[in-house]
């Protein structure tokens, strides 16, 4: 089954380039329609029904993007954000979960963007109570893109869909192969799909600390530091968390300074 997609992008030149490699590359998507105006666009939404929508914005003026995703009552349909913009942008598309593509379109981030598409489609279709966490998570990206604001909610994707969390709830974080397992205060954990190096670049410094190739720890909870039998971070709870012995100088200064 094909997911129907609508374009939507104020240059007619981007738009009628996605289609094409849409249409050449992506045979799982079927172009339904394409819009240049948040009101054409809201139309086509409305009486069409796409699985997804392929929406520019433009940071850090073009809120209209995040107008039209307000502006529709029966929102179904999953996202891919178009654009130019990287840096704080690209570190709040990751910190909601959403999908993007950077300007100009390269092929193999469009195949990706299209196959994580066709596996979301398939849970929320099965799970559809994940539509309102899942644009709760866009409404965060709004917040951190047009008021600057930092991410400290961050979206996880998880086997049955999204859930929203605070950053402070962290303990710490564990590399499982190309995936992240994510650690809670309640006991509580989650594998992400994502990488513990984009969690390294979504978290805020100053609050965690990358210890190891397979660490990430909340600087909040930690509680000391040994070296017997090897060098660990002990965090609250007793949990005992391994340094890499090249981060080990590093980690320690870290210590001194702060405390």
């Amino acid at each position: 089954m094909k997911l129907r997609a609508l374009i939507v992008d104020d240059e007619e030149f981007a738009r009628k380039n996605l289609i094409l490699l849409l249409e050449e590359f992506c045979p799982q998507i079927e172009v339904i329609g394409e819009a240049s105006r948040k009101e054409q666009a809201k139309a086509i939404i409305e009486s069409s029904k796409p699985d997804v929508v392929f929406l520019d914005i433009r940071m850090p003026s073009g809120v209209e993007g995040f107008e039209l995703l307000d502006e529709i009552e029966e929102k179904d349909f999953l996202v891919v954000f178009v654009t130019a913009f990287k840096d704080f942008a690209i570190k709040a598309f990751n910190a909601n979960a959403a999908y993007y593509l950077l300007k100009p379109i390269d092929i193999d981030e469009l195949l990706k963007s299209v196959e994580k598409l066709v596996e979301t489609k398939k849970v929320f279709a099965e799970n559809p109570q994940n539509y309102p966490t899942y644009y709760k998570s866009l409404k965060n990206l709004s917040d951190n893109l047009t008021r600057n604001k930092p991410c400290n909610r961050i979206a996880i994707s998880h086997t049955k869909g999204l859930k929203i969390i605070e950053d402070d709830t962290i303990v710490h974080l564990e590399a499982s192969g190309n995936c992240t397992t994510i650690y809670f205060e309640d006991g509580s954990r989650y594998l992400d799909t994502r990488t513990l190096k984009v969690y390294e670049n979504i978290l805020d410094p100053a609050k965690f600390c990358r210890i190891h190739k397979s660490h990430i720890i909340n600087l909040d909870r930690l509680t000391g530091y040994v070296h017997e039998d090897g060098h660990f971070a002990q965090l609250k709870g007793g949990l005992q968390v391994p340094v890499a012995r090249n981060r080990v100088t590093e980690f320690v200064k870290m210590l001194k300074d702060a405390y």
